[in-house]
């Protein structure tokens, strides 16, 4: 069984404050160790920029930073280190996918799927593509209870679909879709699917070819890395058809003042100075996570999000919105009367850490007719005390505001 007490001593932060609740984590994940160790010692005893310096510390530093891709590879379950694109996180990723693969192909009267519960990033990219080219932006609708409509979406695919983009967790509500079945349904027209994995790659196993998903992305700070970092996977032969999408030095082959020739995949995505120390951090947080079981993370969430939605549901006043049956321990909810900022002002002074606002899902305030959540979001390290927490410091909250 998952020990999340054991796992929290492994992370500096709670040695700090032993009593802090941190319910934040669909927003950002604290970091073990072992991964800030890994970027200490880089710019310690390691710093050298990457490629061509034929020098000790440039070739150790290369070497770092392309093992990772490997690593990453291994993570979940890519063919080949090749595939991995390194991107600064889930929304250059996605913007990459949109202008790079999608658009050149796209035109007036094409159509481009997405879903109801999208956080911003993987919706404004597909957005500005249809209104460049006059393609139209479909969206599959959702229930009260935070499901995707299943069969809306099968008939909303046909020969005009020139791509899927689906959220794999709801940032949000929580909600676990059922991407292997959607991937399947948009494969048999012959329909790309990209995957938004930011709220699943820390928690759950990842098997990109057993999905058989066309692009795959995700952020390196909410699977306990560094901040500035990210992954796209691509099937090879996307990214080898793959025009670039941004420009400068280290992915390019021959250039001269007539032309230019780029360097295949996946260089010819990593202009500039990419984010070595971060990338190098990736690599230890990915070596963390694989030391844990995916099954065992997946239970002990489910036990945290079930135990929060009890806690909450019995508190007058308070609703938790959303409510499907697979669903992973992030947690929405309003109070009556009460501001869903002034709720996370209140929480934070009972040392309860929770995020309040649209969550970059403004569609999905609106759908439920609310202007915000208060949301807690758990991980690996919360044990059930935090949810004992959350629960009293909400009860408090809703005496006082009642008084």
């Amino acid at each position: 069984m998952l020990d999340p007490a054991k796992i929290r001593q492994q992370f500096p932060i709670f040695a700090h404050y032993p009593q802090l609740a941190y319910l934040d984590n669909a927003a950002t994940t604290q970091k073990p160790k072992a991964v800030i160790d890994t970027i200490t010692n880089f710019y310690e005893k390691g710093n050298a920029n990457i490629h061509r310096g034929v020098y000790g510390l440039a070739v150790q530093a290369t070497q770092q930073y392309e093992a990772v891709r490997q690593k990453v590879a291994g993570l979940i379950g890519a063919p080949k280190p090749g595939t991995i694109v390194y991107t600064t996180g889930t929304t250059a990723g996605i913007n990459l996918v949109a202008q790079s693969f999608l658009e050149p192909r796209l035109q007036a009267g094409d159509e481009v799927v997405i879903s109801f519960m999208e956080h911003h990033a993987n919706l404004i990219p597909w957005q500005m593509a249809c209104k460049r080219t006059g393609a139209k932006l479909r969206v599959i609708p959702m229930s009260q209870d935070g499901i995707l409509d299943r069969e809306a979406y099968r008939n909303m695919l046909s020969p005009r679909t020139r791509m899927v983009a689906l959220v794999h967790v709801s940032n949000t509500l929580g909600t676990i879709n059922p991407i292997e079945e959607m991937i399947s349904l948009a494969h048999q027209q012959s329909i790309p699917v990209l995957v938004d994995g930011a709220q699943s790659i820390a928690h759950f196993p990842i098997d990109v070819q057993a999905l058989d998903v066309d692009f795959f992305v995700f952020s390196g700070h909410k699977m306990f890395g560094p901040t500035g970092v990210g992954i796209l996977y691509g099937k090879e032969a996307h990214l080898a058809a793959m025009p670039p999408y941004q420009f400068g030095g280290d992915m390019i082959r021959d250039v001269a003042f007539e032309e230019t020739i780029f360097a295949e995949a996946p260089q010819r995505f990593e202009a500039g100075t990419m984010p070595i120390a971060g990338v190098i951090g990736l690599g230890a947080a990915v070596d963390f996570l694989q030391t844990l079981d995916k099954t065992e993370i997946r239970q002990h969430l489910k036990q945290l999000g079930q135990a929060a939605r009890e806690e909450l549901q019995r508190i007058e006043g308070l609703r938790v919105i959303g409510n499907a049956a697979q669903a992973t321990a992030i947690v929405s909810f309003v109070m009556e009367n009460v501001h869903p900022h002034d709720v996370a002002t209140f929480l934070a002074e009972d040392q309860v850490a929770v995020r309040a606002g649209h969550h970059c899902t403004q569609p999905i305030m609106d759908f439920f007719e609310i202007a915000g959540t208060t949301r807690a979001s758990f991980s690996i390290y919360n044990e059930m005390w935090e949810v004992e927490q959350l629960a009293r410091s909400l009860k408090n909250i809703q005496h006082f505001f009642s008084v």
